[in-house]
């Protein structure tokens, strides 16, 4: 008797978590429940491919944008080869991120991809370190501006990683605070914990140059003249150019 009211009550738990789980996932709670997903995608394209690879690419980004869960997705070439795409994205949830994977306008990328790059596309996840909210990460420039935006890839020495992450975390609020500022944030790779990037878009050349002499940088400066595995640090350092949306 004793081992059949366990039982019972065993049951009637086990269907009590059935129909929560069941909720969740109509409802949609279980994606919200989810962390952001954000991915970064370098292409290094043929030139004879260009032309086709970058409609694909705009495409994508034009779908992704309406698409439910999408918090920012944007297309760059590099300044100094424009054969050297990026694309950007912030999801409210890797659910959002994996749907639109399986869209036919990534699709198209992918298959585009077998025959149009000059060595396979580097697909580098990343966690936000300095969370925005979606409407932050939607500001826009103005139509006079011309936006630059700098990624800034940092390998940190061993013991170093979390002086890092403190000395931008401070930092951070008055970066954001400048007026030729549009949008900055420090992601840490999720697959290397010593492994950061930087996102900082800046309404012209003119608002770079002002932050890389802006007192609040020094720190930043300093460490990454001491700490990382590669100098210079440039290195680490590409210029991009919007080209979507």
């Amino acid at each position: 008797m004793k081992h059949s009211r366990l039982m019972k009550r065993w049951r009637s738990v086990l269907a009590t978590r059935t129909m929560a789980m069941t909720s969740l996932l109509l409802t949609g709670s279980w994606a919200m429940a989810q962390p952001p997903a954000a991915r970064l995608i370098r292409y290094e394209v043929k030139p004879a491919s260009l032309v086709s690879f970058r409609q694909a690419v705009r495409h994508y980004i034009g779908e992704s944008t309406k698409a439910p869960g999408n918090i920012l997705s944007e297309a760059f070439q590099e300044e100094a080869d424009s054969t050297k795409l990026w694309i950007i994205e912030r999801w409210t949830n890797q659910s959002a991120l994996d749907k639109a994977s399986h869209g036919n306008a990534y699709k198209t990328i992918t298959a585009l991809s077998q025959q149009s790059l000059q060595q396979p596309a580097r697909l580098i996840l990343v966690k936000d370190l300095e969370p925005l909210s979606p409407q932050q990460w939607r500001r826009a420039a103005a139509p006079e501006d011309r936006p630059l935006t700098i990624m800034l890839f940092v390998d940190a020495k061993p013991g170093t990683a979390s002086h890092f992450k403190a000395v931008y975390h401070q930092a951070m609020p008055q970066f954001r605070s400048e007026p030729g500022v549009i949008n900055y944030q420090l992601s840490q790779l999720e697959n290397d914990s010593t492994q950061f990037v930087t996102y900082e878009k800046f309404r012209n050349e003119a608002a770079f140059q002002y932050h890389l002499t802006f007192p609040p940088i020094q720190p930043v400066i300093d460490y990454l003249h001491t700490s990382i595995k590669q100098q210079p640090f440039e290195k680490g350092l590409h210029r991009l150019i919007g080209i979507a949306p």
